[in-house]
């Protein structure tokens, strides 16, 4: 089986240079590369890799912006961070996003290339650590925590909660799909929320919309 893969990193030199360490492995494919995040969300939506190797610190959206971007399309995006940040924010916000697995970019090649397998099948390289860290994070959010939404975003969500996609929340409020797609990864950003489902189960819990 190939494993095709899509790389975003904001710095040409090293896509490229990862780019061409990955192919040496007969079973990956790297099918596209995006310098930002916006491209990155684009590039995921028109190719639907196997896996996305994504670095967290870019332009137009960062790391953890385009995963929730592209999660909020299509909910199976399988995302391996691969970045130079390590501090327990960035890990959890990764994860939070939808991370299958976090790895700082002085690892080791063969770990990079197993982590990427593991990932394509469905698992994580997620540390014990990092889950204690997340799931101590979740306990302690009170609800009066979260960030407000805008009511561009609570006219987004409600449709969110009627079961439309993009394309006919877009056609509902008259703005560009593409607009939608970005009003859709606020929501989720702002709720805590992995995709659409988890996002409407948390908005109706804290009373911001109704069904």
């Amino acid at each position: 089986m190939t494993i095709r893969i899509v790389l975003a990193d904001d710095h040409p030199i090293v896509r490229e240079g990862l780019a061409s360490v990955l192919e040496t492995q007969p079973d990956f494919e790297v099918v596209g590369q995006a310098n930002d995040g916006a491209e990155a969300v684009d590039i995921v939506s028109a190719l639907k890799p196997d896996v996305v190797l994504l670095d967290l610190e870019m332009p137009s959206l960062d790391g953890v912006q385009a995963l929730r971007a592209m999660r909020a399309e299509n909910a199976q995006v399988k995302a391996l961070v691969f970045t130079a940040f390590d501090t327990d924010e960035r890990i959890i916000g990764a994860v939070q996003a939808g991370a299958r697995g976090y790895l700082l970019k002085g690892a080791p090649r063969e770990e990079l290339f197993g982590a990427i397998r593991v990932v394509a099948q469905g698992g994580s390289t997620l540390q014990p650590v990092v889950a204690a860290k997340l799931m101590e994070r979740m306990t302690n959010s009170p609800a009066s925590s979260l960030e407000p939404l805008t009511e561009r975003e609570r006219e987004v969500l409600q449709f969110m909660a009627q079961g439309l996609q993009n394309k006919e929340i877009a056609g509902q409020l008259h703005i560009s799909e593409r607009t939608v797609k970005f009003h859709v990864s606020a929501v989720l950003a702002k709720l805590g929320a992995g995709n659409r489902t988890e996002a409407v189960r948390m908005a109706v819990q804290h009373g911001l919309i109704q069904l």
